[in-house]
């Protein structure tokens, strides 16, 4: 019963306008059983005539039918399907994967199967020892025998279970006692129930199989019936095949690039660098705006939101006797801050001009004068006590370092006279003195100053004085510091006849500021840092290129296996991106190795971890390394996947 038929097969070669047939016309039947040698010189036309049976010749015409299905050679899916379940490839150059062991050669082929892993391994263990290579399984191509490399490329052949096992030349390249053997087990392979086709220029060779047809310029010039078919078995249960899965391409790309590791640490460590310097100068950044936000967060409280009358294209703050009514905070409008929802409390306050203080005849200037509130946290005294009522606590450096550079914490306790100029209602300034006693000594550091006294001292002093006793401030004490960006928000949204009232102004307004221009310096140190990134990735395309060339062979090899173009492109871009994946995981352990050195050094100055990796920076540094790992496969890979199988095995 025929299982393969070719009818009116033709093929030509064209050089320029010039066509040379090779092929002129071959009608062939083969049945299961048969071991069918293709006997002719060299040129006649065997191979070409074996890669159209195998389905890796598009070009031609005639027809190809196996087990009654009409084999069309224009749609590519059922040609790889056809491969991948039907053909078995036996070469006489053996065409074994060099960075594969003689086991993972013929795993290969049964990746394709719906075997597990474990019976895939277990076949591929039974087909090496009937072959005679059990001892032989964990050892590479390159350090096998003639006669061992082809006994593996039999043993792959089977592996799938094929229904017919095209031989090419297979006792080409052996020795009499070896071509005995392969012999041999090519005609029991047939015994089983197979198709065998060995294409052969050797009489020899022809004379071993049932059926010699012999090939000459192109045409059928003789087939002979040497012996019947073997008798097919009627139990036979063959292993189905199916799609290559994506691990399956994972793993064959991460045993090639272990083969290759020397090579590839050098494009991972250029490329890991890269990433390791974005990642590096992100946390950085994250460790400023740290750092900053615990200074800020250690000298101002964060819950406390700081009010003042809204001015117009002018500047927010006031004194409390250096502008008219509308720029003073009255007592209703205390109490309607108070009614916003989440506010614990407010309190008002002034904002004090001209300040002045006399210590023992000598005079000294009250800079940024004002009064004490939930805005300060208390770690701001360095010496006494926060002020109460008729108490002030000055600055360190312009006022108690001043009084006594040695020993300026012994200003605290000194009676004071303190100075400044508030105003009546109508705007008119009006001079204000004070006896106090300095009950303490405060440093904000970085270069800012200030005297804090109590509202109640200076409202006290206002009225005696018959200046207006309205506030310059409030500070508006929220429950919570989720809630201080609503309070602020609806502080802010206080109108009276459709005017603005208030500016609320939050620690939180202070850092986005300042943390606005640090992500700013960190995203382009970051951006800088990147265009190594760029010269990493076209390491990456080079190396996959020269890969490409490589293993041209290799694609041509998995191709006749029945792996599809997406097989091959998803193999080329997996090794890519694996070199990216270990790329970044290098990235990651220089990034806290060196880190943790940085601050180490950093905290003897600063006293705090200046680089912060947040699993955010980890995770966007780990997509940057996998989407410059894949851009830079693509045209490596989709240059493989073109490859036509038939030049990419004859490639050297």
């Amino acid at each position: 019963m025929t299982f393969l038929a070719l009818r009116d097969i033709r093929k030509s070669y064209f050089l320029g306008k010039d066509e040379f047939p090779v092929l002129k016309g071959i009608d062939l039947d083969f049945e299961l059983g048969e071991f069918v040698s293709i006997l002719g010189e060299s040129g006649g036309g065997k191979s070409t005539l074996m890669n159209i049976i195998g389905g890796l010749d598009r070009e031609f015409d005639g027809s190809v039918t196996f087990d009654g299905t009409l084999l069309d050679h224009r749609k590519e899916k059922q040609l790889d399907e056809y491969r991948r379940g039907t053909i078995g490839y036996i070469y006489q150059a053996y065409n074994l994967i060099s960075h594969l062991t003689v086991l993972d050669n013929v795993l290969v082929s049964l990746e394709m199967t719906d075997l597990t892993q474990k019976e895939r391994i277990d076949r591929a263990t039974e087909l090496l020892v009937r072959v005679g290579l059990e001892d032989q399984i964990k050892k590479h191509p390159n350090q096998l025998s003639g006669g061992q490399k082809q006994r593996v490329a039999i043993a792959r052949a089977l592996a799938s279970d094929p229904k017919i096992i095209i031989a090419d030349e297979p006792t080409g390249a052996l020795d009499s006692q070896n071509t005995a053997e392969v012999l041999e087990l090519l005609e029991e392979i047939a015994k089983e129930g197979k198709l065998v086709i060995a294409v052969t220029h050797s009489q020899e060779v022809a004379n071993h199989g049932t059926r010699i047809v012999h090939l000459a310029d192109g045409k059928i010039d003789g087939d002979t019936r040497l012996k019947p078919a073997f008798d097919v078995p009627t139990d036979n249960v063959r292993i189905s095949d199916r799609p290559l899965k994506a691990s399956a391409s994972y793993a064959n790309a991460f045993k090639h690039l272990r083969y290759t590791f020397g090579r590839n640490s050098l494009i991972m460590l250029g490329t890991a660098i890269g990433l390791f310097a974005v990642m590096l100068f992100s946390g950085l950044g994250n460790g400023v705006k740290a750092y900053i936000a615990d200074q800020v967060n250690s000298l101002a409280n964060p819950t406390a939101v700081t009010v003042q009358r809204y001015t117009k294209g002018g500047s927010d703050q006031q004194g409390a006797g250096t502008g008219s009514s509308t720029q003073l905070i009255s007592d209703s409008q205390i109490k309607k801050l108070k009614s916003i929802n989440n506010v614990q409390k407010v309190e008002p306050g002034y904002i004090l001009a001209n300040g002045q203080t006399k210590i023992s005849d000598k005079t000294y200037s009250l800079s940024n004068m004002t009064t004490w509130s939930a805005s300060y946290q208390t770690k701001i005294i360095k010496a006494g006590s926060k002020p109460g009522t008729n108490e002030i606590v000055v600055d360190k450096n312009t006022v108690a370092k001043e009084y006594s550079s040695k020993n300026w914490k012994s200003i605290v306790g000194q009676k004071v006279t303190v100075t400044w100029v508030a105003t009546t209602a109508d705007g008119t300034p009006v001079p204000v003195s004070k006896e106090m006693t300095v009950s303490g000594v405060i440093d904000f550091g970085h270069n800012q100053t200030s005297n804090l006294t109590t509202y109640q001292t200076v409202q006290a002093a206002n009225k005696a004085a018959g200046a207006s006793t309205d506030a310059a401030m409030a500070t508006v004490k929220v429950n919570d510091a989720k809630n201080v960006s609503a309070v602020a928000k609806k502080v802010n949204a206080i109108k009276t006849d459709g005017a603005r009232q208030f500016t609320a102004t939050t620690v939180g307004d202070i850092l986005d500021t300042i943390n606005t221009i640090v992500s700013l310096a960190t995203t382009v140190l970051a951006a800088i840092a990147g265009i190594s990134l760029v010269v990493s990735a076209l390491m990456i395309i080079v190396t996959m290129f020269m890969s490409v060339s490589e293993r041209t062979k290799e694609i041509g090899i998995l191709r006749a296996l029945g792996e599809s173009k997406k097989d091959i492109r998803r193999l080329f871009t997996a090794e890519s991106l694996l070199i990216g994946f270990f790329s970044f995981i290098l990235a990651v352990i220089l990034a806290f190795g060196l880190g943790a050195v940085l601050n180490s050094a950093l905290y003897k100055i600063a006293s705090f971890n200046m680089i912060q990796l947040s699993v955010g920076n980890i995770v966007t540094t780990f997509i940057l390394a996998i989407v410059i790992a894949y851009i830079a496969a693509l045209l490596p890979a989709r240059r493989a996947a073109k490859l036509n199988p038939i030049d990419a095995l004859s490639a050297d």
